[in-house]
Order: C-alpha cells, then structure tokens, then sequence
C-alpha cells in the first residue's frame, strides 16, 4: 500500500484520482479548498476512514499551505501536484489582474506547495506535475493560460534534473482536453475530449510505469506535439485554421 498526497482533489481530475487511489486500497491525502467535495471523499472512505486525510486550504496563501502541510501525520510517497485554472484572454486584450490570478494559482500554487511538502521529500518520493498540452504551442485566447503552464512544464523539467540526484522522481503530464468543471464553462470546440476517469487511469497508469513524460489523449497531443516542431510562422498558420470560428 503506498500513499498518495492530491492537490486539487476536489474537483475535477483530481477527484476522480483521489477516489480511484481510494478504491484500490492505497491511502489518500486529499487537499482543496473545497470541504463539501472534501466531506464528500471522506464519506466515500467511510467504511475505512483510516484510509483519507483531508487538508482544506489555498494554494495562493503560502503560511496556509506550508501550515497544512506540517500538519499532515501521513508520509506520502507519490505526491501529485494537480491543483489548477484557467480563464481566457479576450481578442488579444491583456488583463494584468486576470493573467495574475491564473499564475498565481497555476504557478506560485504549484511552488508553494513543493516548497512546502519539500522537507517530507525522501530518496524513492515520486512528484507528479499535471501542467497542459498548451504549453507546447501558442494558442489564441491563452495567453495567461498557456503561458502559465509553459512556466509549469519548465519549472517541472529542471526538477527532474536536481531532484534526480536525491533519488526523487518527477514525472509531467500534459493532458488534452478533459471533461471537468473547468472545460465545461469552454464556449469553443474541444477535440477528442476524454473524461475524469480516462485521465486518472492514464495518469496513474503513467505513474506505475515510472514514465517521465504523460500525454493523452494519444491522438490529439500527438498531433499538436507535432505542429509544435514546425518553424513558429508555420504553427501560427496552422493553428489559425485550426481554431477559426
């Protein structure tokens, strides 16, 4: 049994992934700002409530994250860094407060909580980094989106070069699109769309291969994978038509 430490675990992926650990018999630390989602995930576990801790704070506020998290009595060995959002920019018109809001909670959350958790960090401790297939091309209307998770994908390819020599795994994944809360106030087209459980089977597949690298959907990833090889003024055409109204 191993134990399995989830930022935003009350919603969305990583809902799914904290009741899919729970079900097959692993220990869960669930962590959000949620506590009915958290009740809820308590209830389910209820016939083995040894089995979840719940930790209710946001990832903005650093005492409050590193606060929770020294209060923590289990010893996670995967933790997965899941917590995250998304709002758009609108015909190209920067917002500061609302680029500001999506890094704060995209890129200071994800700090503040390996910042936080790194003191509990051991040789054979794997970090699971959820970033997005966005931040491997320029896409209209996400700038604050993609550039923030761009900042992710970065941030999560240097730690798997210094945490290496510790013995400490760090593995990314870069998800299409998934159905959850946050997709479903999307107004544009969503190709190849999975759902919650495909994408917590895939990652935690993923994790149980040691893979350093997570994509999927398969197809779609790969597709913009590639576009992203081409020279930009080729990506720019393509994505153009790809996501013209």
């Amino acid at each position: 049994m191993k134990t399995v430490f989830i930022t935003g675990a009350t919603s969305g992926i990583g809902f799914q992934l904290a009741k899919d650990y729970l079900k097959a018999g692993e220990k869960v630390v669930a962590c959000g700002r949620n506590p009915q989602a958290l009740a809820e995930l308590t209830r389910f576990s209820e016939t083995s409530p040894e089995m979840i801790e719940t930790l209710c704070f946001d990832l903005t506020d650093c005492q409050a994250t590193q606060q929770m998290v020294d209060s923590m009595q289990s010893k996670p060995d995967v933790w997965i860094f899941n917590a995250g959002d998304c709002e758009y920019i609108e015909k190209g018109e920067l917002d500061s407060q609302l680029i500001r809001r999506v890094f704060e909670v995209n890129v200071m959350g994800l700090v503040h909580a390996i910042e936080a958790a790194q003191t509990r960090f051991v040789r054979g401790s794997h970090l699971v980094i959820v970033g997005s297939i966005s931040s491997e091309l320029a896409l209209p209307r996400a700038e604050a989106y993609g550039a923030s998770k761009s900042a992710v994908s970065y941030l999560a390819r240097t730690l798997q070069q210094t945490l290496k020599p510790k013995g400490i795994q760090v593995t990314v994944v870069y998800p299409g699109f998934v159905r959850t809360p946050l997709t479903e106030k999307n107004t544009f087209a969503m190709p190849l769309m999975v759902d919650v459980d495909e994408a917590s089977r895939a990652i935690r597949k993923g994790i149980e291969k040691g893979s350093a690298y997570l994509y999927f959907p398969t197809r779609f990833t790969l597709i913009l994978r590639l576009i992203a090889l081409l020279p930009y003024r080729w990506q720019n055409a393509l994505t153009a038509k790809l996501t013209q109204d």
